[in-house]
């Protein structure tokens, strides 16, 4: 098994070590240099060994690149990254989720490694498992090594109810993601219970907290604050602080990507974080969103004109920018707006907000008395 990945991002090509979140920047003759290397036997260069020991403590000189390093090549497309809806069931039933329908449905097994293997070819080496819940996926375990196996640094979003498995735990043991990001939806049964409308809800996370710090697997925590749990805040942030290596905090929030506004009832009232300007996305230039069937979009929300990956293939994939852009266009209750230069909300979200009849004061500047157009 490799020690060390050898990849094209983009533009640039980087070193990276599954499970590390440092890395390194390198050339296109630093690559070059290891991928002609593959088949000639060649030991690892001194920069490269030299970088492995002081970024990830590992020795890896003398050894033959083929044996240790994995090389992925260019390709014609531009993508680096890319996030997978493997199934959208979900064993909790949250009250703020954004998606539309959580069905267990998806591609065979056989579809799932085909699938794999375009989003490998189209570039991609940054890979977010996501869902409805991703470990609840009969599959989820066979398509983490498949996606591990081809090179790709890995992302999983879970709510956590399964990481005190031991077949989980081992996997991410034995196969290190990038990041496991687990979410936090209250600090006692009472608020936790109530947002997930899953008895029990609580008391799995925190059993698959414990297993992952007792078995040295690294989690992010992502604090999605609500009007259950608004009053437990620095509680959370203490559970953070106990099992995490970092966390977030996340007030906002959204309606479905269809344009549902139940999930806006679960928005904790004055925690709206209006601060970030929206300043453009690259949502299908260089990453994609890839539903349960292999239907690439743009992104999570923007889900209009999908391309049908399992029949088109790569070649779906050169249409995918245009269809972005032409998400992006302001329209409807946003064209000519005078304050779009200070907009907090990409089109596709606006869009799902206004479909929703939410509020101006849940997305949009109008909502703070500023009607200027």
């Amino acid at each position: 098994m490799y020690q060390v990945i050898a990849s094209p991002q983009g533009e640039k090509f980087i070193v990276g070590r599954p499970g590390a979140r440092r890395g390194m920047q390198i050339p296109y003759a630093m690559h070059k240099e290891l991928f002609d290397a593959l088949g000639k036997e060649r030991v690892v260069p001194r920069w490269l060994a030299d970088g492995a020991r002081q970024a990830w403590g590992i020795e890896i000189s003398g050894r033959a690149v083929k044996d240790c390093v994995l090389v992925r090549p260019l390709t014609p497309l531009n993508y680096s990254r890319a996030t997978w809806e493997i199934n959208k069931g979900c064993n909790f039933n949250c009250e703020h989720c954004y998606l539309a329908e959580r069905k267990f449905e998806g591609l065979p097994r056989e579809e799932k490694d085909r699938l794999l293997l375009l989003l490998r070819d189209a570039g991609v080496l940054w890979l977010q498992f996501t869902g409805g819940e991703p470990t609840i996926d009969r599959d989820f375990a066979h398509s983490y090594r498949k996606a591990y196996g081809l090179g790709m640094f890995i992302e999983i979003l879970t709510n956590g109810s399964r990481l005190h498995r031991p077949e989980i735990i081992d996997l991410l043991s034995a196969m290190p993601a990038h990041k496991v990001t687990v979410s936090l939806y209250g600090a006692s049964s009472e608020s936790f219970d109530s947002l997930t409308r899953k008895p029990g809800a609580y008391r799995l996370l925190m059993k698959g907290l414990k297993a992952a710090k007792e078995a040295g697997v690294s989690l992010d925590l992502a604090l999605i604050i609500t009007r259950h749990n608004v009053h437990e805040l620095e509680a959370m942030r203490k559970i953070a602080d106990e099992y995490a290596a970092a966390y977030s905090e996340y007030a906002n929030m959204s309606p479905t990507y269809d344009g549902n506004p139940e999930p806006l009832a679960a928005q904790a009232p004055g925690f709206l974080d209006k601060s970030t300007v929206f300043q453009g996305c690259p949502a299908g230039h260089t990453f994609f969103h890839v539903d349960p069937y292999g239907f690439a979009t743009m992104c999570k929300v923007g889900r209009e004109n999908p391309v049908n990956l399992m029949v088109e293939g790569l070649a779906g994939l050169t249409r995918l920018p245009a269809i972005a852009d032409a998400q992006m266009l302001r329209s409807g209750g946003c064209g000519g707006c005078r304050l779009s230069a200070t907009c907090r909300v990409c089109r596709p979200l606006a869009k799902a907000y206004q479909e929703a009849k939410a509020p101006l004061n849940t997305y949009c500047q109008h909502g703070n008395g500023d009607d200027a157009l």
